[in-house]
C-alpha cells in the first residue's frame, strides 16, 4: 500500500438460485483466493448470497433469513482475512425488505448500503419485492449490535485515510444522478458497485462507458461486480463483466460469461493529486455522512498495474493518428490567430534539419494554407556553423523546397568568429560561451530577418527542452511565438512521421523519414568525421525518460520514490536502476534550476493536460528550493 496503491477486485462466482448456504461457500472461495492474491478491497455481485434472479421467492421469510445466517457465517470464516468486501443480500428491516450491500471486515459487518434506485421497467421489476433505501443513516440490528444502514456511509481506513469507500448498487448507477456523485463530493475515492445487469445486444458497451465515464467524472476509482452464471436464465442472461475503473481508464475487465476474480491495483495517490489540481472538485455534504472506521495491514502491494513508458503517447495506432491530427491543428490554428491578430504575412522560421525545427515548419505551412498565404512567405532560413553537418543541411535545405517555403542560408561562422575576438575567447575552448554564442547569434539573425520581412519569429523548441531548461537563454528559448512550446520530444517524432505519412509527397516523406533517424542534436561542437559529435540524450539523457518524469510529475503530482518505482516498472528491460536513478536527479535538479527560462517563454498554444507556460499551468518561482524533492532522490541510491 506504500506510495497510494491499493489491490482492489471484483468477483463473480457461479451462484445457485435460492440457495443461500452454497453461495456463502462460493464468496468465501473466491474471498481467500482474493486474499492469496494481495487484494485489500473485494466486491461481489448483487444479491450475491441468494442469486439475483429470485423472484417471489423474496417475499418468503426462510430465504431472507437463510441469507442473513449465511451472512454471519461467511463473515466468520472470512474474519483472519485483512480484506474489506462488499456482499450483496435482502435485508429485512422494519417490516420491509431492502436489497443492500453487507460491507464485512474482521468478522464483522461495519454497515449496509441499501439501494436507493429501484428499476421497474422492462425486464426489471424489484419495486414488486424491495423498498428503495434511505439516504440519511439509521440503526439496524445485527448480531446484538447496532450497524449503521443508509446510503450515505462512507468507509474510513485508520491507515490509509486516502481510502474512503462508498457504494451504490446496479441502477443507481443509471440514474441521472447517481449516489455516487454525492459520494465522491462527500471524499470518496473509491465506488463500489454490487450489480446485476443482463446482457443485451449493446449493453456490455455502454455499461464499459459508464463505468469509465463515472470514475473520470468523479476522480475516483470504481469497481464493478457483476452477476453472472447461475443466474435464473427463465427470461434473462447474466454475463458476468466486471470492471475496474480509475479517473476514466479502465484497469481491468473480465470477458463476458466468464465467472472469477479480477484484480487491479488503484493509485489513490493520484487520485488524490487530481483532486487537488482541480478547482471545480468541491468536498461537500460530508456532514450528511457516517463514516464507518476500518483497519489495513500496512504492506507493501504486489504491483500488476503497468505503467505505460511514454505517457504522452496513444499505443493504438488509430488512436494516435487521431491525437497526431489534433494536435497539428491545434498548433496550427494557434499560429493562425496570431498572425491574423498582428496583421503579419510573413513567418521566420530557422531551420536546422533536426525534429523540432521540421515539425515547426511544418505547422507554419499548414497555418499559412489555412490563412491562403503562399507558402513563399514562409522565410525558412538555415543558419551553418562549426556543428552543422551535411546531412542535416541537406534535410532543411530540401524539406524547404519540397514545402515550398523560400530558403535562405545566412553562415554565421563568421559573426560568431568575429564575436569571439571581440570578448575574448579562445575559440579553441568549447565551452558553453562556445556553443550559445552560436545559438544567439542565430537568433539575432531570424529577429532581424523578421523586421526586415515585417514578419514574426516562429519558435522551435519543445516541451521536453523547455521542462529541462536545455535551450539556450535568449538564444533558441526566444520567439514571438512557439508552436512546439507544449509537445513533449516523444510526441514530437511522431507528429513528423504522422504529417510524412500523410503528406502524399513522396520525396518530402523521405526527407521527412531521414530527420527522424537523425540523432537529436543542437549541432554546437564540431563534428567528427562529418558525423554529429554532440547528442543530446547522452548529455542530458533520453527523452523517453524525461518525458516518463515529467508527466508523472506535473499530472500526478506524485513524489520522486513513487515516479522511481514506476519508472522502474515501466522501463524494465530497457534501463537499469541506476540509468534511471541518474537521469531521475539530472531531472530534478534541471527542472529547478531552469525555471527562470520558463519564467518568461513566449506564447504557445497548449495542446495537452501537461504544460509548462508560466501564464497556466506551472506558476513556479523560479527560486524554488529542491533540496526536499533532491534529499528524497538520494535515498533511492
Amino acid at each position: 500500500m506504500r506510495d497510494g496503491f491499493i489491490k482492489v477486485g471484483a468477483a463473480t462466482p457461479k451462484v445457485r438460485v435460492a440457495d443461500p448456504a452454497y453461495n456463502r461457500e462460493q464468496l468465501v472461495k473466491a474471498a481467500r483466493e482474493a486474499a492469496g492474491r494481495g487484494v485489500k478491497l473485494l466486491v461481489f455481485p448483487e444479491l450475491s448470497m441468494t442469486a439475483y434472479t429470485c423472484g417471489d421467492l423474496f417475499g418468503q421469510e426462510i430465504l431472507v433469513r437463510a441469507a442473513r445466517e449465511e451472512l454471519a457465517r461467511f463473515a466468520a470464516e472470512t474474519e483472519a482475512l485483512d480484506m474489506l468486501m462488499f456482499v450483496g443480500l435482502p435485508w429485512a428491516q422494519d417490516g420491509k425488505l431492502y436489497n443492500v450491500a453487507a460491507a464485512v471486515k474482521g468478522g464483522r459487518v461495519l454497515g449496509l448500503v441499501p439501494k436507493l434506485n429501484l428499476p421497474n421497467y422492462g425486464e426489471f421489476y424489484e419495486a414488486r419485492n424491495f423498498e428503495p433505501g434511505c439516504e440519511d443513516v439509521i440503526d439496524a440490528d445485527w448480531e446484538g449490535e447496532k450497524i449503521p444502514m443508509g446510503s450515505r456511509l462512507l468507509f474510513v481506513c485508520r491507515e490509509m485515510p486516502a481510502l474512503q469507500v462508498a457504494a451504490e448498487i446496479c441502477e443507481d448507477l443509471w440514474v441521472a444522478c447517481p449516489p455516487s456523485t454525492e459520494h465522491a463530493q462527500a471524499g470518496a475515492t473509491v465506488i463500489v458497485n454490487c450489480s446485476a445487469s443482463d446482457e443485451t445486444t449493446g449493453k456490455s458497451a455502454y455499461r464499459r462507458e459508464l463505468v469509465g465515464g463515472q470514475s473520470a467524472r468523479l476522480v475516483c476509482g470504481y469497481i464493478y461486480a457483476n452477476a453472472g452464471d447461475g443466474e435464473s436464465s427463465q427470461d434473462l442472461v447474466f454475463g458476468g463483466h466486471d470492471i475496474i475503473a480509475e479517473d476514466g481508464r479502465i484497469l481491468a475487465e473480465s470477458p463476458r460469461f466468464e465467472t472469477g476474480l479480477w484484480t487491479a491495483d488503484l493509485d489513490l495517490g493520484r487520485l488524490e493529486g487530481e483532486r487537488r489540481r482541480m478547482s471545480t472538485f468541491r468536498i461537500r455534504g460530508r456532514e450528511r455522512y457516517c463514516p464507518v472506521e476500518f483497519s489495513l495491514k500496512m504492506e507493501e502491494t504486489r504491483l500488476e498495474r503497468s505503467f505505460d513508458p511514454a505517457p504522452f503517447v496513444p499505443h493504438d495506432a488509430a488512436d494516435r493518428e487521431r491525437r497526431c491530427e489534433e494536435i497539428l491543428s491545434i498548433q496550427a490554428m494557434g499560429l493562425k490567430k496570431r498572425l491574423e491578430h498582428t496583421g503579419c504575412r510573413d513567418a521566420v522560421v530557422g531551420i536546422s534539419g533536426g525534429l523540432d525545427s521540421t515539425l515547426a515548419l511544418l505547422v507554419t505551412a499548414r497555418a499559412f494554407d489555412l490563412l491562403e498565404i503562399p507558402r513563399s512567405r514562409i522565410h525558412a532560413i538555415t543558419m551553418p556553423c562549426f556543428g552543422t553537418t551535411d546531412r542535416t543541411y541537406q534535410n532543411a535545405c530540401r524539406m524547404t523546397e519540397k514545402l515550398g517555403a523560400s530558403l535562405a542560408e545566412v553562415d554565421i561562422r563568421e559573426a560568431v568568429t568575429l564575436h569571439f575576438r571581440d570578448i575574448g575567447h579562445d575559440m579553441a575552448v568549447h565551452d558553453v560561451t562556445y556553443e550559445n554564442s552560436q545559438a544567439r547569434e542565430r537568433t539575432q539573425v531570424l529577429m532581424d530577418v523578421a523586421n526586415q520581412v515585417n514578419g514574426m519569429v516562429i519558435g522551435t523548441g519543445d516541451m521536453s527542452e523547455l521542462a529541462l531548461g536545455w535551450a539556450t537563454y535568449n538564444g533558441d528559448h526566444m520567439s514571438m511565438y512557439g508552436v512546439n512550446a507544449s509537445v513533449p520530444k516523444t510526441l514530437v517524432r511522431h507528429l513528423v512521421r504522422y504529417y510524412a505519412d500523410t503528406c502524399g509527397e513522396e520525396e518530402l516523406r523521405l526527407v521527412l523519414l531521414d530527420v527522424l533517424d537523425t540523432p537529436v542534436s543542437p549541432e554546437l561542437l564540431p563534428p567528427e568525421d562529418g558525423a554529429i559529435s554532440q547528442k543530446t540524450e547522452d548529455l542530458v539523457g533520453p527523452y523517453e525518460l524525461h518525458d516518463f518524469f515529467l508527466y508523472h510529475i506535473l499530472r500526478c503530482g506524485s513524489r520522486p520514490s513513487k515516479i522511481f518505482r514506476m519508472a522502474l516498472l515501466a522501463f524494465e528491460g530497457q534501463y537499469d536502476r541506476e540509468v534511471i536513478l541518474k537521469w531521475l536527479k539530472v531531472f530534478y535538479r534541471r527542472f529547478f534550476s531552469q525555471h527562470f527560462k520558463r519564467s518568461c517563454l513566449p506564447d504557445g498554444p497548449k495542446v495537452g493536460s501537461v504544460a509548462v507556460s508560466p501564464r497556466g499551468d506551472l506558476r513556479m518561482p523560479s527560486d524554488a528550493a529542491s533540496s526536499l524533492w533532491m534529499a528524497e532522490v538520494e535515498k533511492l541510491s
